[in-house]
């Protein structure tokens, strides 16, 4: 019996559950009492065809409920992050093409004049389609956008707190200033990335866990056992994130082995925290108060740690294993009709929810992971 079938685990207080009823309201994700039965027909064997049906499967449950309703908030971008590498990974055009009609639908702009990591994270999609099809207006409002960041020092006129002040948002904002760079040729872009990736590191990176405080306000605050608080999510954010930005950082930048070691560092201690069954919880430093597994987190996990094994960063020998036991313990949250459960409502700290919970930036974070680890597979 998987943790998913068991009733021992806490349900949502009030106020997490106004989280939930919120985001099923924006069409997020929801929530159901039942989700039906769990998936018997995929094989955790790590083969292309193996990993291939499991990302085909969530990915074809979610696409329709996605293009339903398509926003440029950050949930969404991360899953048509997702949806991208999905479509590569399974040379299926389809994934992609939807990608296509929804940045048309949107004129490829973003969401506000001065942008949050969070309002830009929808131009990571933008432009992979660029570079697909090279045309002008489909960076031109994002580039028009980040040069009226560039030279702030705080998040925007009148707000003092610096760019990039959560964690989450070294997943949303990095990569695309590094494709803009790309893109571009302008070492400004990426010039930025150093600047602000360096300053949240040095508010937020615990050199002791070697993780990630999900903001600064959390440095001080801790679990039931008494242990800090590190939100699998957030973790699994910056994880994604390395893995998203080292691709467009030059080999002999002088900056590269800062990312590197960064993501060396978090591996092998999300390594050490794994549990028996291959998962990770909400707490990661507090699994016995919040006992259910969390699969947007562990999504993370698995994709910055087989994208660091397929670039040499990584010791295969040594995260092969671990890899292995989480895609197992992934697949154990999915229900038969391709539905990823086990995915914490929006938040900034380890909550509860019910096991089918399920939401469509943890979604985009498996499809990640499944394209990453395809890779690994071949």
């Amino acid at each position: 019996m998987t943790l998913a079938q068991q009733a021992n685990y806490p349900l949502p207080t009030p106020a997490m559950q106004a989280i939930i009823d919120k985001d099923t309201s924006r069409f997020f994700g929801d929530a159901p009492a039942d989700a039906g039965p769990l998936a018997t027909d995929l094989s955790p064997a790590l083969t292309p065809a193996a990993i291939d049906k499991a990302m085909r499967k969530v990915a074809d449950w979610q696409l329709p409920r996605t293009m339903r309703h398509l926003d440029k908030i950050w949930t969404s971008a991360v899953l048509f992050a997702g949806f991208m590498a999905a479509s590569e990974s399974s040379g299926d055009p389809k994934y992609r093409d939807a990608m296509l009609a929804m940045a048309n639908q949107f004129e490829w702009k973003l969401r506000t004049p001065y942008p949050n990591a969070d309002d830009i994270a929808v131009a990571q999609t933008y432009l992979e389609l660029y570079f697909q099809q090279p045309s002008p207006e489909r960076i031109a409002a994002t580039r028009t956008e980040l040069d009226s960041l560039i030279n702030l020092k705080t998040l925007r006129p009148g707000d003092e707190r610096q760019p990039w002040w959560w964690c989450d948002a070294l997943f949303m904002a990095p990569p695309v200033w590094a494709k803009m760079y790309k893109a571009t040729g302008e070492r400004k872009y990426l010039d930025y990335v150093h600047t602000q990736w360096r300053v949240t590191y040095d508010l937020l990176y615990d050199q002791e866990e070697h993780l990630y405080a999900r903001d600064a306000s959390y440095k001080s605050k801790r679990e039931a056992n008494g242990k800090k608080i590190f939100w699998s999510r957030g973790e699994g954010w910056v994880m994604g994130g390395l893995a998203r930005t080292l691709d467009y950082i030059p080999a002999d930048d002088p900056q590269r082995p800062f990312y590197i070691q960064q993501l060396q560092q978090m591996a092998a201690k999300i390594a050490q925290i794994q549990g028996p069954d291959g998962q990770w919880h909400a707490g990661l430093l507090d699994p016995a108060t919040y006992p259910l597994p969390e699969t947007s987190g562990a999504s993370l996990f698995v994709f910055g740690m087989a994208y660091g094994v397929n670039h040499g960063y990584l010791d295969a020998k040594t995260y092969r294993p671990v890899i292995e036991r989480a895609w197992a313990g992934l697949l154990k949250n999915v229900y038969a009709d391709g539905r990823l459960g086990g995915i914490q409502q929006t938040g900034a700290e380890p909550a509860f929810y019910l096991p089918s919970s399920s939401y469509n930036y943890g979604v985009g974070g498996f499809l990640l992971a499944a394209a990453e680890l395809k890779k690994m597979a071949k």
